[in-house]
């Protein structure tokens, strides 16, 4: 494994020059990525190498690319920082999380307006001290727009960005909710400290997958499949927003 401060190109996205376009669409499953790929024109695989899957293409004429970042902190860091290394600007992560709260539905949205972790990977980029992830106001803002225009039933709140998906315990769903988080996810916490540090932007949109606070089951990528299309459309407007 090399040094990450010594790496300035990328190891694992193996496009070429110019293939990643500097709007990102992320993904953590493969096959929503596909499906999300299907959206835009000309679409074209750029990179199939370690599982991250990328595609590119165009939305409304502007060039896009969505990228599957996998599952957890360590996956999405080494993703987002070699699409940076590519000219990746603008990052919108598509992907799911657990509701704490009952409001939430499957299938409904939640935008997250910050996202808090506990260590792993953000304690290795900042062992002094904790971060305060939040995402870009304007790339929100353009998500919340988009949203409303598309008629999806969201909620904007915090999420809380867990290292381990098997490590809850019976009082973890209170235990966030009581603190005024609306959902968990894996990602997010690390997609936007990174893009802070970075100097880069990332927002993020999430489909209700379960809820916990009502005990359901987590709905599978077929059971999402009509939620993703309908929130991709408000995903690429917002991602696309900033040249229109």
């Amino acid at each position: 494994m090399g040094g990450a401060l010594t790496m300035t190109e990328p190891q694992h996205i193996k496009a070429k020059k110019g293939d990643i376009a500097e709007n990102v669409v992320m993904s953590g499953d493969p096959s929503r990525v596909r499906q999300l790929a299907q959206l835009l024109k000309d679409s074209r695989i750029v990179n199939e190498n370690r599982g991250f899957l990328s595609f590119t293409g165009f939305y409304d004429d502007q060039s896009v690319s969505v990228v599957c970042h996998g599952i957890g902190s360590p996956s999405i860091a080494l993703v987002t920082e070699e699409l940076i290394m590519h000219g990746a600007k603008r990052f919108i992560r598509l992907g799911t999380a657990g509701s704490f709260i009952r409001e939430l539905k499957i299938g409904q949205v939640v935008i997250p307006n910050g996202a808090a972790y506990m260590g792993g990977t953000l304690r290795q980029y900042v062992p002094d001290t904790h971060l305060t992830p939040v995402p870009d106001f304007e790339l929100l803002q353009e998500l919340v727009r988009s949203a409303q225009t598309y008629g999806l039933e969201f909620r904007v709140g915090p999420v809380f960005s867990s290292d381990a998906f098997h490590a809850e315990d019976s009082n973890f769903v209170s235990r966030w909710a009581s603190r005024g988080f609306i959902a968990v996810e894996m990602e997010c916490a690390t997609l936007f400290a990174l893009a802070m540090m970075r100097g880069v932007k990332a927002a993020s949109l999430l489909l209700v997958s379960d809820n916990l606070a009502e005990m359901t089951h987590m709905a599978d990528a077929n059971a999402l499949r009509p939620y993703v299309e309908k929130s991709s459309r408000a995903v690429f407007d917002a991602v696309t927003s900033r040249k229109k």
